[in-house]
Order: C-alpha cells, then sequence, then structure tokens
C-alpha cells in the first residue's frame, strides 16, 4: 500500500484483489454456501476438474468442482440442468472474479441416484444392450439352476422353498455374493461369472429382496449389466419388489418381479409336468388304438377280396394269359425270323454277284506284286517282276518277260 497525495491510500491491483478474497475467505456463509441454478458453458476438463458457469435469469457465477470431488457425483452434469450446488465462494486472484468451489453437487427436485439410473438406462439402450433381439428363452426343464445372491435373508429362503416345492429333484447352486454396500458389484459379478463356467448350470437367477433405491444399487452397476448379457447361459433379473426396477431388470433375459417369482418362472412345477405327460401318454395311447383299429379294417377289406378269397383261380387266368402271350411271341418271332432270312438272301445274293471271287469263276486272274498289290496298269511292272496270279482256284507266281503296249498287242 502507498500513500498518495493528500489523504490517499494506493493499492495494486493485487493488493485490491487480496483484500476482496480476504473479506470473502471470513464470511462464515461463504464458507458453506449452498446455491441452485442452471448449469451453462459445462466443461469435463481431461485432467479431471469441472469448469461450468451457474446461472439465473439475473446473474451468474463461474464455478469449478476439482477432481477429488467430481469422482464422487453419482450422475453426469450436464447443460440446461437445474442443480443445487454446495461450496465456498473466494476470489480467483489472477482473474481478479470470485467464483464458486463447489464440494457437491445434486439435480434440483429429482435425486442424483434416479438421474444416474436414467442416464445409464439411455445410454445402454442406445447402445443395444437391452435389445428384445438378445433375450434368450428359458430352459424348458433346467437340470440346474444357479443361484447369485446374498447366503442370507428372505431372498434365498423363498427361492429355495419354491425350486423344492415346485421340482423337488432340481440341483441349486448358489454362488454367495453381496448385494449392497460398498464392493457389492464387483461381488455379483464375480459370482456370475463363476456359475457361467458350470457346464451343467442352463440358467441363473440373480436378484436380492426389496429395499431403497440406494440398497439396490449394485444392481444398476453398468458392469453387472454386460457381464448379465456376456454370460453364455439365460439371466433371469429378480431385484426387490414388483415395482423395483433396475438396470440388471433390462439387461437380463427375463424380469421377476420377485425372488419367489423367479423360481416359479424357472423351475416348472412337477405336477404340471406329471400332467402333461399322463395327457400325452392317453394321447398317444388314443392314436396307437385308433392306428391298430385303421390297419385292422384294412386287413380285413383285403381278405375279402375275391383275389384272396380264391387265389387258386386267379392263379389259372394268369396261366392262361402266359400261354396265350407265348404263343403270339412264337407266332411274332417265327414271322420276324422268315422276313428276316429273306432279306438276307437277297442281300447275299447281290454280294454274290458284286463279290470278285464272281469274276473269277469266269476266267479272270488277279495280278499282284510280290508286295501284295494288286496289278491294274502294264507300268506297273518291268521285265523280269515277279508276280502272283490270283485264280478261281488256286495262285499262280510268274514271271514278266515282255510288256505289251495294248491288250490287242499282248494277245498276239
Amino acid at each position: 500500500m502507498r500513500e498518495g497525495g493528500g489523504d490517499r491510500q494506493l493499492l495494486t491491483v493485487l493488493e485490491l484483489t487480496r483484500y476482496v478474497k480476504r473479506m470473502l475467505d471470513d464470511d462464515r456463509l461463504l464458507q458453506s454456501v449452498w446455491v441452485q441454478g442452471e448449469i451453462s458453458n459445462f466443461k469435463w476438463h481431461h485432467s479431471g476438474h469441472i469448469y461450468f458457469t451457474l446461472k439465473d435469469e439475473y446473474s451468474q457465477v463461474k464455478a469449478v468442482m476439482f477432481r477429488s470431488y467430481a469422482n464422487r457425483l453419482r450422475f453426469r452434469p450436464e447443460n440446461g440442468m437445474q442443480v443445487i450446488v454446495q461450496g465456498n465462494v473466494t476470489v480467483y486472484e489472477r482473474d481478479g472474479v470470485y467464483q464458486l468451489y463447489a464440494a457437491a453437487m445434486e439435480p434440483a427436485g429429482l435425486g442424483a441416484l434416479h438421474l444416474e439410473f436414467e442416464q445409464l438406462k439411455r445410454r445402454l439402450a442406445a447402445e443395444g444392450l437391452f435389445d428384445e433381439a438378445l433375450k434368450r428363452p428359458l430352459p424348458r426343464l433346467p437340470r440346474v439352476v444357479g443361484l447369485v445372491t446374498a447366503p442370507t435373508g428372505a431372498a434365498i429362503r423363498d427361492m429355495i422353498t419354491v425350486s423344492r416345492r415346485r421340482f423337488p429333484g432340481v440341483r441349486l447352486i448358489l454362488a454367495p455374493a453381496l448385494v449392497q454396500g460398498p464392493g457389492a458389484a464387483e461381488s455379483l459379478v464375480r459370482g456370475l461369472r463363476l456359475l457361467s463356467r458350470v457346464p451343467e448350470v442352463d440358467v441363473i437367477i440373480i436378484g436380492r429382496g426389496g429395499g431403497s433405491l440406494e440398497d439396490l444399487w449394485a444392481f444398476n452397476d453398468e458392469g453387472l449389466a454386460r457381464a448379465i448379457r456376456a454370460c453364455p447361459v439365460p439371466v433371469v433379473s429378480a431385484v426387490g419388489h414388483e415395482t423395483d426396477f433396475t438396470i440388471a431388470d433390462f439387461a437380463a433375459d427375463l424380469r421377476a418381479p420377485t425372488p419367489s417369482a423367479a423360481a416359479e418362472l424357472v423351475v416348472p412345477s412337477r405336477s404340471e409336468l406329471q400332467g402333461v405327460v399322463d395327457g400325452l401318454r392317453i394321447r398317444l395311447a388314443t392314436a396307437a388304438r385308433r392306428a391298430v383299429e385303421r390297419k385292422r379294417v384294412r386287413l380285413r377289406s383285403l381278405a375279402e377280396r375275391p383275389v384272396l378269397q380264391r387265389p387258386q383261380g386267379r392263379l389259372l387266368q394268369d396261366r392262361q394269359r402266359l400261354d396265350d402271350l407265348a404263343r403270339r411271341l412264337e407266332y411274332v418271332g417265327g414271322s420276324l425270323l422268315a422276313a428276316r432270312r429273306r432279306e438276307l438272301g437277297a442281300l447275299a445274293g447281290r454280294l454274290e454277284a458284286l463279290s470278285p471271287l464272281a469274276v473269277l469263276a469266269r476266267g479272270y486272274a488277279i495280278a499282284r506284286t510280290m508286295e501284295g498289290q494288286v496289278v491294274k496298269e502294264a507300268a506297273q511292272v518291268q521285265p523280269g517282276d515277279r508276280i502272283n496270279l490270283l485264280l478261281h482256284k488256286g495262285s499262280l507266281r510268274c514271271q514278266v518277260e515282255e510288256i505289251g503296249e495294248d491288250v490287242g498287242e499282248a494277245t498276239e
């Protein structure tokens, strides 16, 4: 602080800012104040800190929530959301502005847990995790039913009682788990994965009895919802009372309003099954009797036919028909054979007329060279060549002495 002319005292900007800051810091009301307003200019920094403006229709104030507090939020703040913020008011020296340092935040008029539930539900639904196409049918007659719940309490007692009453022989395997409080969600996921690795387990019930939203919060965990969808066998969610809904209910293949209702849905009634089996047995016996009676009527009808009453008559008729067919075959065969013989004789005559042997029989001969080539012209041989003459009967081996120019010369 410096003295000016007259009675004036001069302050630096920093001094002024620190003075105002000290005044605000000393005000007990501003050390833990609750402020309601609308969020704007919201930014979730990569450092984990939250920066936003809290405003109403008349004014606005800057606010910041550091990472250690932001990690405790049960919902995700958004622009336009009405919230109630608790924190302290002080001055940010660098900018010389006052701002609210938030330590807690909750939705105005709507619980933080309920808002977190709705936000997670919308996000997973948009991702397709709740699609009906993913839902698997329950087995009609499960061999082993897995239970993921607390080992004590009304829920496990109800499920065991209902299961034993409906089908005394059904096997139940319990994977004990925490159902509320710190670590409950992780415990439920472990129990679910443990049972999914048991080959005999056909279906799993996961749940607990009723309670407040806080008591049931473990079943609103995102990791549990994904584990339910990844489970290789159908999962039935049975959390709370009929009016209670959790994220696990939407992710499961089937939602039961209560744990005992889940056992009713999963475990078939032995008496009802016995009734179904008895009904099927009666239907099978009736169908078999009707089939036998139809066959019996058919047999009587066949037995009354003349062919079976007097088989000798039918046999004699068939023999006579066979004789007729044999005679026809003999007649037709003889006629065809004679026609073929006549045709063969004609062809043989034509072939005989064209045969070179017939020519030889008239006094002609066929001359061949020693290589077997037919001699058609005198120019094919030379004097001194040896040739074979094929006669009508026998053959001659000759030697050419002279070659004539034409037939006349050869004759002379």
